[in-house]
């Protein structure tokens, strides 16, 4: 009875997030129509589907009730890394695996810290963190990376003839990973260990693999969306990509699943990503029509603070609920 309660409890806050994105896209169509021009919408699905992969990686490591701070820095060092080589002479299409092998390192080795050294997540990949965006300085000693434009690269991953080809591939990574969550002993080994680690433990579980794999599949989110930053922005910055995993775990927070682990909402990450990218983009487009004199990003970041603060808040209510019947 109480996993049923706890289904409608979930599932109705997944709807109040989709209804408020409905919501948010009629406010900034009617505040300024050019927010849902061909364009816009094109570049708001190439800004998405990094932050996605990124999101839906980071879901499995948050559903162990852990956390992942490295994501975006990996992200950009992987790009930067893969993209030094491309332009050192090796071929485009051999970007593509070493990306995913660069996350999928960095992914695996939080996993051992976590899981086999026993430090705290947000220790172990503040570490990875900065050492990623070391690594991408040193490893290429210029400040910028370039990759081509025009080619196969970008209409596979980006955008071919103005259709938004990432976002072909978000559902189709987002289909696995809802199969790895919800259908495979994989995830519901992870949510266990979200839910109940010592008792996990007990039931003879090996939570050390366990754990590893979601670090895993974090990273190999962050090698993915490496991916798909180079293809739409084609220039990356060394050094860089702070802040792309607050967005990527506000996404997840606001899509549903538990800060506190053992719940996870596949679907409702990829909300929350479209969600963050609509209120980025629509304040765009409403403060330049009205002449304000205020910087989009910042008023996003208040925004988007808020939001997590109230999706987190909505959780801790529905689990103190739970407990209570």
């Amino acid at each position: 009875m109480n996993i049923i309660k706890f289904m409608n409890t979930k599932g109705k806050q997944n709807i109040i997030i989709f209804l408020a994105l409905v919501a948010l896209i009629v406010i900034f169509t009617a505040l300024n129509p050019n927010f849902i021009n061909r364009y816009n919408i094109l570049s708001m699905a190439q800004s998405l589907s990094p932050y996605a992969f990124l999101a839906l990686g980071v879901t499995f490591v948050i559903a162990t009730g852990g956390i992942d701070l490295s994501i975006g820095t990996v992200c950009i060092a992987a790009a930067v890394i893969a993209g030094k080589l491309y332009m050192s002479g090796m071929p485009l299409w051999m970007t593509i695996p070493v990306m995913l092998i660069i996350g999928i390192i960095f992914g695996i080795a939080n996993g051992f810290m976590v899981a086999v050294l026993g430090l705290p997540p947000f220790i172990a990949t503040l570490g990875t963190m900065m050492f990623a965006r070391g690594v991408s300085a040193l490893a290429v000693s210029v400040p910028n990376i370039f990759y081509p434009t025009g080619t196969w690269f970008n209409g596979v991953f980006s955008n071919y003839s103005g259709i938004p080809t990432g976002i072909f591939w978000v559902i189709g990574f987002m289909l696995i990973c809802m199969y790895l969550m919800y259908k495979s002993k994989v995830g519901r080994y992870i949510l266990s260990i979200g839910s109940n680690e010592e008792a996990t433990r007990l039931s003879g579980i090996n939570i050390v693999k366990y754990k590893i794999l979601a670090y895993l599949f974090s990273g190999l989110g962050a090698g993915i969306a490496a991916i798909f930053w180079s293809a739409s922005f084609t220039t990356v910055a060394s050094a860089t990509g702070n802040g792309m995993e607050l967005d990527a775990i506000a996404g997840v927070y606001i899509g549903g699943t538990s800060a506190t682990g053992g719940v996870a909402s596949v679907g409702g990450s990829i909300i929350g990503s479209v969600l963050l990218v609509v209120i980025r983009s629509g304040l765009n487009f409403v403060l330049a029509k009205f002449n304000l004199n205020l910087n989009a990003t910042y008023v996003t970041y208040v925004l988007t603070g808020v939001i997590v603060i109230v999706a987190v808040l909505m959780d801790v209510i529905k689990n103190k609920k739970i407990k209570s019947n």
